[in-house]
């Protein structure tokens, strides 16, 4: 077994998206080497109503995957295929827009005003831009979330991990997407397949990430309000970019660890984004806006 080194570790940046939606954005935007098949993963966690009720109104996708996950409030969306439902805490909605899809996203706090989620691009291959929309809505109970023996948990979204197989299918990347919590003090081997890309996002408590070529950890600390971070130079709301290997190794702190633990097949395409569209070729990008601009752009209706 070898274990996946440490990379590079990014600090998820403030962002503003949609009407005015405050958020923080750990990659995207940028070079899709490190993480292809995926683009962009928004963490939009706050307490604080004004800064997210406004929410993402009317826009377009195509050419992309959405993966909405939320921990704490609701999210309401409706799109141009007539679908409309809210995401509850615990639930996912993993949207193909594929040949393209307008839609909307609202959140809505809990009854403290939290909101808690996270958004996660993923890029689908040339064969499949123009694909049929779907979405697979998957409540929190169809979730499995397995406990080992340490008192550790995982919710598979996506993927097969520890014998459970997660409830959304059929996508192209064949990704992993992972929920995991390690309690106080333990330290965990998870797979990931070789050759995949492989991130882990850390949004509570504290731990380390061992990488094979450096023995030194990489420690992040929470407490209360206050982001601590060591020499280096990683905290809460943090990127931890892996190399190749096939386990990541963890070791929780002082408050256990939470992070979210996603992999996928690359698909070595070339990438022309602008917005919420992603085509290969800027020639399809301008036909995209094009259609936009025409009223062509939506194949599929409700």
């Amino acid at each position: 077994m070898s274990i996946r080194s440490v990379k590079r570790i990014v600090s998820a940046q403030p962002h503003i998206e949609g009407a005015g939606v405050k958020l923080r954005r750990a990659f995207g935007f940028g070079a899709t080497g490190d993480t292809d098949p995926f683009l962009l993963l928004d963490d939009f966690r706050n307490e604080n109503p004004d800064d997210y009720l406004v929410g993402f109104p009317w826009h377009p996708h195509r050419g992309i995957e959405t993966i909405t996950y939320v921990l704490a409030g609701t999210v309401e969306h409706g799109d141009s295929l007539g679908n409309r439902g809210n995401l509850g805490a615990g639930d996912v909605q993993w949207m193909t827009a594929g040949s393209g899809i307008l839609h909307q996203e609202m959140p809505r706090g809990d009854a403290d005003g939290r909101m808690h989620g996270f958004q996660l691009w993923a890029n689908l291959p040339a064969a499949l831009k123009m694909t049929r929309p779907r979405y697979q809505d998957v409540a929190a109970a169809d979730i499995p979330e397995i406990s080992d023996d340490d008192g550790t948990r995982v919710r598979v979204i996506c993927g097969d991990f520890w014998g459970q197989k997660g409830p959304v299918e059929g996508v192209a990347a064949d990704p992993r997407y992972l929920d995991v919590s390690v309690p106080l003090g333990q330290r965990k081997r998870l797979a990931v397949e070789t050759d995949n890309n492989a991130f882990a996002y850390v949004f509570a408590g504290s731990g380390t990430f061992r990488d094979a070529s450096d023995p030194r950890a990489v420690l992040t600390e929470h407490v209360g309000e206050t982001e601590m971070t060591t020499s280096n130079q990683i905290g809460n709301r943090s990127l931890v970019l892996f190399d190749r290997g096939d386990e990541v190794v963890v070791q929780a702190g002082g408050e256990g660890i939470r992070f979210l633990l996603v992999s996928g097949r690359p698909i070595e395409e070339p990438v022309a984004w602008y917005g919420p569209i992603v085509m290969n070729t800027q020639d399809e990008l301008r036909h995209a806006f094009a259609e936009l601009r025409e009223g062509t752009f939506i194949k599929e209706r409700g």
